[in-house]
């Protein structure tokens, strides 16, 4: 058996005593005993809500979710073996209520060998393994302390690669038409994937994407919590977007704030992706609310050679509302060599970024 690498293993002594000195975290250590003391009494066990990984052919990073659910939940669906709780997601305020359990010890079982891995304060497994594994679709096996098996797909990405995409969600490939203060709390509530609406031809032009080159991986970069991943997994294959790679964030408090920065997370995933995938030029995807464009023009004037394109979508004067404003930023001043391309919708996108052969101008779209 072995363990991922040393600096994604939690030190539950060493963060423990760092992160009580904020009063955030203190609440936060307050709330969880509570819902930890309710969760036993239930009789709910250590369950894990497995996300979609990814690797090269040296490695994969796992990533899943460790909460005290109800084992009726999880009861196989008219015998397959998929569990409700991992296909439909903790709904509603359940989502919200339901205990993480922190530093849990998990154990990944990759073709064939066995690691032990261990979740964050949050009950959050974000790990890096060393594997080979051969380029596309695998399934790993999870299993938790109370022997809950679980599995997850891993998308391996091919040596060689040179071509991918990162999107945004809110906004870009899906609108919620609620204020931006009020969208956390409808996440976390309504995990209702129909209560939201796609973006008009963001999923045709991300799927011609992946059919003019099938080797190129699509990540969708949100600031959204963990705890909402099974309902976009859900949004996204009903409204036929390519299956990818979800980096979602924690939504706890840290060492010195009350919350975790969004924008920071966006930034760190971006260079994270630059450091293991440095062969890749990304077309980056969002939208002229408050906060992508700078952050792309950053991770562009500091990695421009990771950097195809950037794709901007204009918000309506409604949703500009709703999402606190437009940016006041002018990034392409700040990358002359990187094209950026904006446009209200997908297919005003496709047009432009077949002009900069991005995309191929003949493309069809598959008959329904």
């Amino acid at each position: 058996m072995s363990s991922s690498t040393p600096s994604s293993q939690p030190d539950p002594q060493r963060d423990g005593v760092k992160e009580r000195t904020h009063l955030g975290l203190r609440i936060d250590d307050a709330w969880h005993s509570v819902q930890t003391n309710v969760a036993i009494k239930r009789g709910h066990v250590e369950t894990i809500i497995p996300y979609t990984g990814y690797g090269s052919a040296t490695w994969i990073r796992v990533l899943a979710r460790v909460v005290l659910a109800d084992p009726v939940e999880m009861a196989p669906i008219k015998g397959g073996e998929v569990l409700k709780t991992i296909k439909e997601g903790i709904r509603g305020w359940r989502n919200f209520t339901s205990a993480p359990v922190r530093y849990a010890k998990v154990t990944v079982e990759i073709d064939g060998e066995i690691h032990e891995v261990t979740a964050d304060r949050g009950g959050i497994v974000d790990a890096r393994i060393d594997a080979q594994l051969a380029p596309g679709w695998h399934t790993i096996k999870l299993r938790s302390a109370d022997d809950i098996l679980v599995e997850s797909p891993v998308r391996i990405i091919e040596s060689g690669t040179t071509f991918g995409v990162v999107s945004d969600i809110d906004d870009t490939v899906m609108v919620t038409a609620l204020p931006r203060p009020f969208l956390a709390a409808w996440n976390t509530f309504v995990l209702d994937e129909h209560a939201r609406a796609a973006t008009p031809g963001m999923a045709v032009l991300l799927e011609r994407i992946t059919q003019e080159t099938p080797g190129a991986p699509v990540l969708y970069l949100s600031t959204g919590a963990w705890n909402v991943a099974p309902a976009l997994t859900r949004f996204l294959s009903r409204n036929l977007y390519p299956a990818g790679p979800k980096l979602l964030t924690d939504w706890g408090p840290t060492r010195d704030r009350w919350f975790r920065s969004g924008p920071e997370h966006k930034r760190s995933s971006l260079k994270r992706l630059a450091g293991e995938f440095p062969d890749i030029k990304w077309l980056l995807i969002g939208d002229n609310g408050q906060h992508d464009e700078e952050i792309y023009a950053d991770f562009a004037d500091h990695y421009p050679q990771n950097v195809r394109a950037v794709a901007i979508r204009q918000l309506t004067m409604g949703e500009a509302v709703l999402a606190g404003g437009r940016s006041n930023a002018k990034p392409s001043s700040r990358t002359p060599n990187i094209p950026w391309v904006y446009a209200p919708d997908g297919a005003g996108m496709s047009a432009q970024l077949a002009d900069l052969g991005i995309i191929d101008h003949s493309f069809q779209e598959p008959a329904e």
